[in-house]
């Protein structure tokens, strides 16, 4: 059976290891601050390691589902797979309900750092969304 799939434009290649590489950034950050690596927390703000500490399960678990989400997203985007869309956004779910949650409790964060999430997390999603219509993504 043969499947009508487009050619993988070059940028699909240098938005998805972009994207790979931002994530597994993500992925590290979230595995050495739940392992309590040192190097990860030397120069964080105390009042910040005190409010992760303190943040209950549920938040936690929202930040791994939306940093583990979009890590598998870019590597099904890389894999030119449809479901990249779905994973970047229950990416998206997982931040927004870490953003909630920050608002929520007054959490002191890096406005700029967050920003600067939110922006690419929504682009990747749209880029993604835009190519799977494109039949790119099979």
């Amino acid at each position: 059976m043969s499947e009508d799939i487009a050619k993988a434009p070059r940028h699909l290649w240098v938005v998805g290891i972009l994207s790979l590489l931002w994530n597994l950034t993500g992925a590290a950050v979230y595995t050495l601050t739940m392992m309590r690596d040192p190097r990860a927390l030397d120069g964080a703000d105390p009042q910040m390691v005190a409010a992760i500490d303190a943040s209950p399960v549920w938040a936690t678990g929202a930040w791994a589902l939306g940093v583990w989400a979009a890590l598998a997203g870019s590597i099904l985007l890389l894999a030119r797979r449809r479901l990249a869309v779905t994973a970047f956004g229950v990416s998206l779910l997982g931040l927004a309900v870490v953003g909630g949650y920050e608002y929520v409790v007054r959490m002191p964060t890096n406005l700029a750092q967050n920003l600067a999430i939110w922006l690419i997390a929504l682009l990747v999603w749209l880029y993604a969304r835009a190519i799977a219509e494109r039949g790119v993504l099979r």
